[in-house]
């Protein structure tokens, strides 16, 4: 699935820059949920993120809208790619989710990708909750044709984007997966939000 890797940068987690007076996340606030008042788009660190093969993902298989009960999300998606820059697009909107269209499509063999911004400066965005979900609890993706397909949480992770780890967010998995990315932890005005909350989640066998 994968071919060589290609140095790319995630364009920020917050939908737009807060305003001027607007204090940044430190230290002392910063924790796995993420501060309101912390929207980043300035500089953002890059995240590492490998050259995937092209996916011809008819219609009728593309993701459409995002399900977490858990922590209320109910969320259209965008369809993301790669910008100008070498950059992987973010939503437009914050209260959207969307999915790099770039790899497998939720349901298909792979892991698929889904990124949310995490706030902007008018208050939470979609994913602003995504370091409440727990091991077990689900993940619906509806699709063009009208089904569903339903993922199990495996874990909620925190990394470093210095050190993302980006084998095994991309890399090859025996079930189709999901991937459900937004920023998390410090974050100052010069580079942005310092780490990722990523959700590793497995699709649900059917009965």
């Amino acid at each position: 699935m994968l071919a060589v890797l290609a140095l790319l940068v995630v364009t920020g987690c917050g939908a737009q820059t807060p305003d001027a007076g607007a204090p940044a996340a430190t230290e002392a606030t910063a924790s796995a949920t993420p501060s309101v008042a912390a929207s980043a788009q300035a500089a953002p660190r890059p995240i590492p993120v490998p050259q995937l093969q092209p996916v011809n993902v008819p219609a009728a298989r593309k993701p459409t809208r995002v399900l977490i009960p858990a922590i209320k999300v109910d969320a259209g998606l965008e369809l993301l790619g790669i910008g100008a820059g070498r950059t992987i697009d973010v939503p437009k909107d914050p209260a959207l989710a969307g999915w790099l269209q770039a790899g497998p499509a939720p349901g298909d063999p792979g892991p698929a990708v889904l990124a949310g911004h995490v706030d902007s400066k008018d208050g939470p965005a979609v994913f602003y909750r995504l370091s409440e979900l727990k091991a077990g609890e689900i993940i619906t993706v509806k699709r063009g044709d009208g089904t569903a397909v339903a993922f199990h949480v495996d874990s909620v992770e925190q990394f470093s984007k210095t050190a993302f780890p980006t084998a095994r967010v991309y890399g090859p998995t025996p079930v189709p997966s999901l991937r459900l990315i937004t920023c998390a932890g410090t974050y100052d005005k010069a580079s942005g939000y310092r780490d990722n909350i990523v959700v590793f989640a497995s699709r649900v066998a059917a009965r």
